[in-house]
């Protein structure tokens, strides 16, 4: 059975990571990509759980030889995703789930227009600005200036939205990862004919709904909050018209 690939993006604080543990921990036959990256640990993390911690030079090495899918600059770190990772999970017949940023992800369906895309939004600002003081504190360092600089970069991101298949709000982390799992098990279902148990019927309802195309009224308060469809961008941005033309 063929392996599908998904590419999971979000704003820095939205929870994908936990999103991703909490599927993992639910499905069997996902495998995780361990991202490289040349910043330094933070609080417990640990080489090869979290990210596998390289210098920059190593890592530029690595890029020079070609042995990243992806790889991008993030707030002044290197982050990439090795190709063996895809190679291990395609051997053993597994899903791939790739946490990237929205630079990686580009790159990605640009190599790979078959992978799965699926973005992460926080409710609101509000909720996202609390998850990053948490971790931060978790993480034993509270520097607001950072904070405030990555709730700056993560209206940039969330402008990214269209570039996905499917669009998550992680307000309510059971019910997202019930939306992930089903959107998971529904692309297995349609890539690889793997059935589903006996309620087929609501997963499948569950993963459509995600789709982008079916997300407007959902996505609209949360673009909204970040200042996306403020007045002056709202006729640019505006997809739902852009939607009722398709």
């Amino acid at each position: 059975m063929a392996g599908i690939l998904f590419i999971i993006s979000a704003p820095s604080g939205s929870g994908k990571s936990t999103l991703v543990s909490e599927l993992r921990k639910q499905l069997s036959g996902v495998d995780f990509a361990v991202s490289w990256t040349t910043r330094a640990p933070r609080g417990s993390e640990e080489d090869g759980r979290e990210y596998h911690f390289r210098s920059r030079e190593e890592f530029e090495r690595m890029v020079a030889a070609g042995m990243f899918l992806e790889h991008a600059e993030v707030f002044g770190h290197l982050y990439g995703t090795s190709r063996e990772s895809l190679d291990e999970a395609r051997r053993a017949g597994h899903d791939l789930l790739l946490d990237i940023d929205v630079q990686g992800g580009a790159q990605v369906r640009a190599s790979m227009p078959e992978a799965v895309s699926i973005f992460v939004l926080p409710p609101n600002p509000k909720v996202l600005r609390t998850r990053l003081r948490n971790r931060s504190r978790a993480e034993g360092v509270v520097n607001e200036a950072e904070l405030y600089r990555r709730l700056s970069e993560a209206s940039k991101e969330i402008e990214n939205f269209r570039q996905y298949g499917y669009i998550l709000v992680n307000d309510i982390l059971d019910r997202a990862v019930a939306q992930l799992e089903a959107i998971v098990l529904s692309e297995r279902y349609f890539r690889n004919g793997e059935a589903i148990a006996y309620r087929s019927r609501r997963v499948l309802e569950v993963a459509a709904a995600c789709l982008q195309t079916n997300s407007q009224e959902r996505l609209k308060p949360v673009l909204e909050a970040f200042g996306i469809l403020g007045d002056s961008r709202q006729q640019e941005l505006n997809f739902e018209e852009e939607s009722d033309d398709d």
